[in-house]
């Protein structure tokens, strides 16, 4: 290869030294194409403008000092000249930053008193700002209490949001100066702190810049502030709570003991105290706030079990809680109040109940006790509890049923104890006994007083309203959040609310007499099971009582609430034309296919006067678009037919029951008349064309006329006259089935004969190529023997070129001397004569 090169760069070299010409073209071709590359280069760069310069963001008579040329260098200047400066980071394009514009000016105008607001123009590409901060988004607010921070504010940008984070900045502690001013700050749901520091010896004792320095990190973790620091100054008011040392910390908590920081077991820092209560502080509701982007904020929070969200009026700037929001709290406190100190000494149970099979009134309650009782709040079976009520039906319920159902004067039971092979000191008690509902009873109170009964009365606590302490009792741990309503209500209409209300971010939502409001909503989700349940308030009860007996129903053995279905609205009725979109651009005409949704479903699809071949599909489907011309030309063809429907329905928007839900999309279900529990599937290896879904109805639907059936000729009606029918489609379909094997068997046995003939017909060609790569390998071997014979040949002929030549030269050598002798010889001749 490099020969070659070598030889084609002489050839080059060769051609051009002979003709100068051809080079100097090629050397002037390569200076103007190198030209014309930088001409075309400063052509693209002159053509880009120079950005603008910034103007200011804010308008002028706003109380913020506008820094639109990002000089980030004047920033720690005026942070210097206030104790609480407010940093706005924006960018003049983005809408976000417009939106936020204007509720920062409402706070400012509210707060430029207390606070330095700064905005500051971080896109400017040439501002110190830009270089020297790298954010992902913006706005962003930044906030200093004189040299700590920044305190990042990650909530809302809506000017009472704003305004109360603000305001837990400029006051991070609470003074306590009195018992009254104590007990009245631990009495709210939301966890507390409290520190004891005595301003008697010096203006700032040690430790206290510390406490607040920890009160300002909880901001950073929750910009709420719903872990809220106070601080007392009186030995007389901390004994209230058993604080006798100075520089004391007390983490209150409703449902287990209050703790003391151990300050000679760690240090005593800003981040150790705010991580320690962190990580014991207790809370029974929590504020969710989807940022309405992309996030995993939900379903962090929903995969962890079934959580109760509440949607509510929330005013951030109120002195006092709402006493919606007051209510809740009390309903969340009290579920999760479990009191061990009424429950047994001496051992702790925990119950289960099971409806036995094949009776209504008898149930088989299953307790596990164990000794030394249990401190865990709730109940844990072992993972082979359904083996366990399995082995105690058989061996002690079951055989019980019959004393039971002799004694009818009053409910009874009867109990026996077995121990526990799987845990160590604890054994299982299994009663059989039966429930006697009560005339004004209702079942659903019926299955709770199961559920209450489940815990023995030795060791259950005295539970009056049925809902405190219910997350020990129930296996359906529910979790508490609360929503504002005015931010979050697109969720809210998404889990089933009404459209209807219409919520302001600003306005001050009234509250009628018992703390309910018309705009609250309140869902359960349960995301492991998919399903969802609503709260339809009772027009005569409290929202206190509806919520309770909406969890005693969640959480009862056997709940009575019923899934609610989200779907899309009907627009006309059931049937709607089928309108162009984005993704389908297929113009169906009127009436043709009927557009079902959750509401319209089963009213239209189980009607025993139709047959209704339905279609399943979502909008982002593409092979469903595809199929639409399909359904309009079956729909038309089928126009004059008043007793086949043909409809379809979006799974991605209408709810469905599960028993009418399918695997994939597009799926196409038959749902003949007067056989609506005999639906048939459309094949999924059946390509969906219009011969093969006529041929589908057609198998598959029912004949039967009533009109017919009515008349003195026809056959006789009802059940046998059905059942005849369905006898004769089901012969005729055994004699497809024969008629099909029997054409399955030839196309077997055709395709056994093809195979076999093709296998000969291979070895043929095998033997061939064989024959023929021996024939080739011979021929190749003569060749080469014959090209190292003129290999060899050929060197021999160089050989003996060689010698010629040698002798040659040599011949040449002795002739020359023979002539230079002669010469000489010549000479002396001459002169002789």
């Amino acid at each position: 290869m490099l020969r070659r090169v070598r030889q084609c760069l002489r050839q080059v070299l060769f051609q051009m030294a002979r003709r100068p010409d051809l080079l100097c073209g090629a050397i002037v071709l390569s200076v103007l194409v190198v030209l014309a590359v930088k001409l075309t280069c400063s052509r693209a760069k002159n053509v880009v403008a120079a950005a603008r310069p910034p103007v200011r963001f804010f308008s002028a008579d706003a109380p913020v000092v506008d820094l639109y040329l990002g000089q980030l260098d004047q920033v720690e200047r005026l942070r210097n000249m206030a104790e609480v400066s407010l940093i706005f980071f924006y960018a003049p394009w983005c809408a976000h930053s417009m939106a936020a514009r204007q509720e920062v000016q409402l706070v400012a105008k509210k707060l430029a008193k207390q606070v330095q607001f700064v905005a500051v123009n971080c896109w400017w590409s040439q501002g110190k700002c830009r270089r020297h901060n790298r954010f992902y988004q913006y706005p962003v607010i930044h906030l200093f209490y004189r040299r700590f921070g920044p305190i990042e504010y990650s909530g809302p940008f809506v000017a009472p949001y704003v305004e109360s984070f603000l305001l837990r900045v400029i006051t991070p502690l609470t003074y306590l100066p009195s018992r009254a001013h104590l007990e009245d700050f631990l009495s709210n749901h939301e966890p507390r702190v409290v520190g004891f520091f005595q301003f008697n010896s010096s203006p700032q004792p040690p430790g206290y810049i510390t406490y607040l320095s920890s009160a300002l990190q909880a901001l950073k973790r929750d910009f709420r502030g719903d872990v809220r620091f106070g601080v007392v100054t009186s030995r007389h008011v901390a004994e209230a709570i058993s604080l006798t040392e100075d520089k004391s910390v007390y983490l209150h908590r409703r449902l287990n003991s209050s703790l003391i920081f151990p300050k000679h077991e760690r240090n005593f820092t800003s981040e150790a105290i705010c991580r320690w209560v962190f990580e014991n502080h207790q809370s029974v509701l929590r504020w969710l706030q989807p940022p309405g982007t992309k996030s995993h904020l939900l379903e962090q929070e929903l995969t962890k079990g079934p959580a109760l969200l509440l949607f509510l009026p929330h005013n951030p700037l109120g002195s006092e809680p709402s006493p919606l929001l007051q209510q809740f709290a009390d309903i969340a406190v009290r579920y999760h109040s479990c009191d061990l100190s009424t429950w047994d000494g001496v051992s702790s149970r925990c119950c289960q109940s099971v409806v036995i099979p094949d009776t209504s009134t008898s149930v088989c309650e299953v307790c596990l006790s164990s000794r030394p009782p249990q401190l865990a709040a709730s109940c844990s079976f072992p993972a082979q509890t359904a083996d366990v009520f399995q082995t105690l039906l058989r061996r002690c319920c079951l055989p019980q049923l019959p004393s039971l159902a002799s004694s009818r004067s009053e409910p009874s039971a009867a109990c026996s104890d077995f121990p526990n092979r799987y845990v160590p000191f604890s054994h299982f008690s299994a009663c059989c006994r039966r429930i006697e509902r009560h005339l004004n009873q209702t079942k659903e109170e019926t299955d709770f007083q199961e559920v209450r009964d489940s815990v023995p009365p030795s060791a259950a606590p005295q539970d009056k309203d049925g809902i405190t302490g219910l997350k020990c009792h129930t296996n359906r741990t529910l979790r508490f959040y609360l929503l504002d309503v005015a931010l979050n209500w697109p969720l809210a209409v998404r889990l089933g609310a009404s459209e209807s209300i219409n919520v302001s971010l600003h306005q001050d939502t009234s509250t009628q007499a018992d703390g309910s409001c018309d705009s609250s909503f309140a869902a359960i989700v349960n995301l492991k099971d998919e399903t969802q349940y609503i709260l339809h308030r009772n027009p005569a009860a409290t929202l206190t009582e509806s919520l309770e007996a909406f969890i005693r129903n969640f959480s009862a053995p056997y709940s009575l609430l019923q899934r609610h279905l989200v779907g899309e609205k009907d627009r006309n009725g059931s049937k709607e034309e089928v309108q162009p979109s984005d993704e389908q651009k297929a113009v169906s005409p009127p009436l043709l296919i009927t557009e079902l949704t959750t509401s319209s479903f089963l009213s239209s699809v189980m009607d025993l006067q139709k047959d209704v071949l339905l279609f399943y599909y979502t909008q982002w489907c593409g092979f469903c678009s595809v199929l639409n011309h399909i359904l309009i030309q079956l729909a038309r063809l089928l126009q004059g037919n008043g007793t086949i429907t043909v409809a379809r329905v979006n799974v991605a928007r209408n709810d469905l029951p599960w028993e009418f839900m399918v695997d994939h999309v597009p799926s196409i279900l038959l749902f003949p008349r007067f056989r609506k529990h005999l639906s048939v599937k459309y094949p999924d290896d059946l390509p969906i064309t219009l011969p093969n879904l006529l041929h589908f109805i057609l198998q598959h639907c029912s004949s039967a006329d009533p009109a017919d059936a009515q008349s003195e000729d026809a056959q006789p009606s009802g059940p046998s006259a059905v059942l005849r029918k369905e006898f004769l489609a089901l012969r005729q379909e055994v004699q497809a089935l024969h008629h099909a094997r029997e054409h399955l068997s030839k196309q077997l046995a055709q395709l056994w004969l093809d195979n076999r003939r093709l296998k000969f017909e291979v070895r043929s060609l095998e033997e061939k190529l064989e024959e023929q790569h021996r024939e080739k390998s011979r021929q190749l071997e003569e060749a080469l023997k014959r090209l190292q014979e003129l290999a060899d040949a050929s060197e021999s002929l160089l050989n003996e070129n060689t010698l010629l030549r040698v002798l040659l030269r040599a011949l040449e050598d002795r002739t020359e001397e023979k002539a230079g002798k002669k010469e000489p010889a010549q000479s002396k001749g001459h002169l002789a004569s």
